[in-house]
């Protein structure tokens, strides 16, 4: 497995040889830097973790400080694993890693917080068709409806389609596709949309 932390940048469109456009997401992917190397005889698993956007030292606490000084580096705002990394190389505390470990074409998975949209009612979050507009329904086009309990279990089901907060949740979306890699500047161009707003963190993994 390989993975990388990155951040949405925007979305634009891409021709092929053949002039078909296509969707696509820009995604500054590092360079990101391995603080630490977890091993099964230590940790248990084995893993590394990757610290993405430098934070500076009067913002960093003591222990956040001590961690990547461990391996020669400043303080990181993102820190992830990676479970089970994949490498040519052995990797090494402070070794650099970009985008050109990915290639054009792959298929990845990407992690995401999604757009927080507020409290959405049933039409918006889960698609309800409402009410029928006729029969004096003034005020039911866009309500719920009857809930389906009586006397017994008298009480609402766990899970229940209902209005509620929407979004701003970590979402997964998987078998993206890469369009375009530019290691040179670390920036990875996918397929179609990913979650989250511009500027949000994600998490790219093969």
């Amino acid at each position: 497995m390989r993975g990388i932390i990155g951040r949405k940048i925007g979305m634009t469109r891409l021709f092929d040889e053949a002039g078909n456009s296509y969707a696509a997401t820009i995604v500054e992917a590092g360079p990101c830097y391995v603080t630490q190397i977890k091993t099964s005889q230590n940790d248990g698993y084995e893993a590394i973790q990757l610290g993405f956007v430098e934070k500076k030292i009067k913002h960093a606490t003591k222990a956040e400080i001590g961690h990547t000084s461990a391996a020669g580096l400043k303080p990181f705002r993102i820190l992830k694993e990676f479970r089970d990394f994949d490498s040519d190389e052995p990797l090494q505390q402070g070794a650099e890693i970009k985008a050109g470990i990915f290639q054009e074409g792959e298929r990845v998975s990407i992690t995401g917080v999604s757009k927080g949209r507020g409290f959405a009612g049933v039409v918006r979050r889960h698609h309800f068709g409402g009410g029928p507009k006729t029969h004096g329904q003034s005020d039911r086009m866009r309500a719920p409806g009857s809930l389906g309990q009586s006397s017994w279990p008298s009480r609402v089901y766990k899970g229940l389609r209902m209005a509620g907060r929407m979004g701003g949740t970590n979402t997964t979306v998987r078998n993206v596709k890469i369009l375009k890699v530019d290691a040179e500047n670390n920036i990875i161009i996918l397929k179609g949309a990913i979650p989250g707003a511009n500027k949000g963190i994600v998490y790219i993994r093969k």
